[in-house]
């Protein structure tokens, strides 16, 4: 009997991995900053409506995972034919949420105040990050966009799948869910990457991200 239990506990084992595999973002490609890109004259301006635009994020630990938002202060487009070639938008670090934990929980506020310090994202110092478009490549029915995210004292360029549409003057660019490895822009609290004596006390380096902007015709 105990090898067919034997067996049962692999096969779970096995679906659990599998499921959890095809339940993690799929990490944006970092490379290198790149030259941002350049509209022509031609190109329509659009303005972010910082109100109605939003990043989602959330980190994950062996005992759970964190989740929230983070505001857009101000950002532009460049647009052609209804294709984004240029722009970027500025990112309030300091308007980092906490959505998991009840706003009046203590825990709440300890973990949003963590965050901001200089343990992982330094707010006082860093009070913005800066996403800088590069490129757009079109295919298989969606956009890939790139560009410099500068966060902290680090800049690297990261791609990831987009779709953009136009309503009248407003422009919706929302992103897949995907994810950025923090250790690239130095947010080194709690990472296997710069330590080795963490145990089970590590906080994953993967941050999963959704950007939605809308912005108006300027």
């Amino acid at each position: 009997m105990r090898k067919p239990f034997a067996t049962l506990l692999f096969i779970t084992a096995l679906s659990v991995s599998v499921l959890s595999c095809k339940d993690k973002a799929k990490e944006a490609e970092t490379t290198e900053a790149e030259m941002p890109a350049t509209a022509e004259a031609t190109a329509e301006s659009y303005k972010a409506n910082v109100d109605a635009s939003t990043i989602q994020w959330k980190g994950f630990k062996p005992t759970g995972e964190h989740y929230g938002t983070i505001d857009i202060e101000s950002g532009t487009f460049d647009v052609t034919n209804g294709e984004v070639v240029g722009g970027s938008f500025i990112i309030d670090m300091n308007s980092i949420v906490v959505n998991d934990l009840p706003a009046d929980d203590e825990k709440n506020t300890k973990l949003t105040g963590h965050l901001k310090s200089d343990d992982f994202f330094d707010v006082e110092k860093y009070p913005n990050a800066v996403f800088t478009i590069t490129g757009a490549e079109n295919g298989e029915g969606k956009t890939m966009l790139s560009g410099n995210l500068t966060l902290k004292d680090a800049k690297n360029n990261i791609i990831f799948p987009v779709s953009v549409s136009q309503n009248g003057d407003e422009l919706i660019l929302e992103s897949e869910t995907f994810t950025i490895d923090r250790s690239k822009w130095n947010v080194k609290y709690g990472s296997k990457s710069f330590f080795d004596d963490l145990g089970d006390k590590f906080i994953n380096d993967d941050i999963e991200l959704k950007v939605t902007v809308k912005a108006t015709k300027a």
